[in-house]
């Protein structure tokens, strides 16, 4: 995908002091009844040109340099919040939905604020449903962004791309309601609840004695309400059943109560906020271990008694879900564990499996999408920040090895926050390498997860390098909006999700 842009037309342009180098991207133009928009750039900076034939209404809620001659009114708007919301109201398709309720959904995570019109454009010729806006708080810490900013950012693109097809914003992996509120004031439309901090994943492994003194310290109408719904006869799967021990139902009940309990509460928060508002994942994939059957079907029954409405549900699935390459594991195990998953899921009829970490699993996503019949949602995350990376290191490779320096200096502390297990002391010093061979560092799996798990550093903690990325990435549009198109698409295709 190459950018389409168009000169703006000279009696526009020529309004503004040195403007007849605008350009406007050639999805972008849209009309109200009292004014004409587009997203536009010069060799500065992108903004909204808007024109009108009075200053007033809409046009005149815009924040920006108004001028005015040859009978009309022009403003060049800058790209910030409070043009994000008068654009929201004006065109209400640059708004969040809800999107779980569709059968394919597709989380583009974006760390930049800068991939989502690339991402509108595959949308456009694909059946699934993009989430543009997601991330995580982590990600808001180390980027030094927020909601508020990740929402901005989706409603300008999609308006660049002139998307019309509808998309989500995802809170993701939020853990407290200071956090869920901080999501739900802005306008988040899908939250992802991770209950890794509610969970007692010691009880998976400990010994039986210590399971049964913590089980047997409940109370006895708890522990014999437990044993008649889950113990009195196996369930029956579409090629499987689920039949639990006396000692799995113990460590369920003892790892899990606590967590479903909160869900039930953040479930009763988000139906006073507005039912149907915001769609609720419940993600118990952070952690060690994968995600038994058993504990699947526990899990999705106990959300159920408690009546917490959810449309998605995040397993630990087994194998290795790293950041940024592909699957690490048995992929003919892995494909009859998915399988258990998707046929606990379609049990219960009332959700879809939900795939994190899900960027760069080639070699699993044809798996996916078969046993599913493309009835998923699939997280990527930091995959566009690797794409603009690897742009970059065609493009200004001065600017890469900078980068790369730096994130080596970084990796100690990165390390701390993500689980990666590639031999960084493979990776060979900058100053060895010729600037054809840089590209290189991207495709193997210690320079990824090296760049990719870093980003705190360049984009966060150091302005410097952040003003760096960001104009390189600005003069360098087109390579990356075609580093992310390539990259993309190879995700939806290997997933089997069909043309329009």
């Amino acid at each position: 995908m190459s950018l389409k842009l168009v000169k703006v037309a000279a009696e526009t342009a020529n309004l503004f002091p040195n403007g007849n180098e605008f350009f406007f991207y050639e999805d972008s133009p849209k009309s109200t009844a009292s004014f004409d928009a587009m997203m536009a750039r010069d060799g500065k900076e992108r903004f909204l040109l808007l024109t009108a034939k009075e200053n007033a209404g809409d046009f005149a809620a815009f924040e920006g340099e108004t001028v005015s001659g040859n009978g009309i009114f022009a403003k060049k708007a800058p790209l910030t919040e409070k043009n994000a919301a008068v654009l929201r109201k004006a065109f209400p398709w640059t708004a969040p939905v809800p999107v779980l309720n569709k059968k394919c959904s597709f989380g583009c995570g974006d760390r930049l604020g800068l991939a989502s019109a690339a991402h509108a454009e595959l949308f456009k010729k694909y059946d699934a449903f993009p989430v543009f806006a997601q991330q995580s708080i982590r990600e808001l810490t180390l980027t030094k962004r927020t909601y508020r900013s990740v929402i901005d950012d989706a409603t300008f693109l999609v308006f660049q791309a002139g998307y019309m097809g509808g998309y989500g914003a995802d809170g993701d992996h939020l853990k407290s309601f200071e956090h869920i509120d901080m999501a739900l004031e802005v306008g988040v439309t899908m939250l992802t609840l991770d209950l890794s901090d509610e969970l007692h994943p010691a009880f998976a492994d400990c010994c039986i004695c210590e399971v049964e003194k913590a089980y047997n310290a409940l109370s006895a109408d708890v522990r014999e309400n437990m044993e008649k719904l889950y113990l009195s006869a196996p369930v029956q799967l579409k090629s499987s059943k689920i039949e639990f021990s006396k000692e799995e139902l113990m460590r369920c009940v003892l790892i899990y109560t606590d967590a479903m309990d909160f869900a039930a509460e953040v479930g009763a928060k988000l139906e006073a906020h507005g039912a149907g508002k915001v769609d609720l994942e419940i993600s118990v994939d952070e952690t060690s271990a994968p995600t038994l059957p058993e504990h699947h079907f526990f899990v999705a029954n106990e959300l159920k008694r408690r009546n917490v409405t959810f449309a998605s549900l995040a397993p630990r699935f087994i194998g290795e879900f790293q950041k940024g390459i592909d699957y690490i594991g048995d992929l003919a195990e892995f494909r009859k564990q998915f399988g258990q998953h998707v046929e606990i899921a379609d049990f219960f009829g009332s959700y879809k499996l939900s795939v994190h970490s899900g960027s760069d699993k080639f070699s699993a996503f044809p798996i996916i999408g078969e046993l599913t019949n493309g009835h998923f949602h699939l997280k990527t995350a930091g995959t566009s920040w690797l794409e603009a990376v690897e742009a970059i290191s065609f493009a200004d490779p001065k600017l890469f090895r900078e980068i790369y320096n730096k994130a080596f200096d970084a990796l100690p502390a990165a390390l701390k926050l993500y689980h990666i297990t590639a031999d960084f002391s493979v990776l060979p010093k900058e100053e060895t390498l010729s600037d054809d061979q840089l590209p290189e560092l991207l495709k193997c799996v210690p320079g990824r997860q090296l760049l990719h798990i870093t980003y705190g550093a360049m984009l966060g903690e150091d302005q410097d390098m952040h003003n760096k990325i960001y104009r390189a990435l600005f003069v360098h549009e087109d390579e990356y909006n075609k580093q992310l198109d390539e990259h993309f698409e190879k995700h939806i295709k290997l997933l089997g999700i069909p043309a329009k």
